[in-house]
């Protein structure tokens, strides 16, 4: 993930959420940075690491790692869901259609289902 990416989830993330700001435990010592809980939740996600081995990795429990993903997970559908997670809308589908009919994908959004592909070399249960 390039930097500038990073640090704009980051930013985003702590102005909704109070889960990813620096806290202070009683004794005055700081807790985990944000930015420590936003690695750990994007390497679960990308790398399909466990929870309990962030302890080795990042020295975090295998319950605050949980904590932080759930967190990070709400939060970026919270965030992000007008933008990114909606349907496409007719200008999304023809800027689609029109970046994939220059690289040679004719037709690309009506064929998401892969039902145009020739199946009689696959495996019976696959088809």
């Amino acid at each position: 993930m390039k930097r500038h990416v990073f640090e704009r989830l980051l930013r985003d993330v702590q102005q909704v959420n109070p889960y990813f700001r620096q806290k202070w435990d009683r004794a005055g010592r700081p807790g985990f940075s944000p930015h420590q809980k936003v690695i750990v939740a994007l390497r679960m996600m990308a790398y399909g690491y466990s929870a309990d081995s962030m302890d080795e990795t990042h020295g975090m429990s295998e319950s605050t790692c949980l904590n932080t993903l759930e967190e990070f997970c709400n939060t970026i559908v919270q965030v992000y869901k007008d933008e990114y997670l909606r349907e496409p809308n007719q200008k999304d589908l023809n800027r689609l259609l029109h970046k994939a009919e220059d690289r040679g994908f004719l037709s690309m959004i009506g064929l998401l289902d892969c039902m145009h592909w020739d199946w009689n070399n696959c495996p019976t249960g696959w088809q």
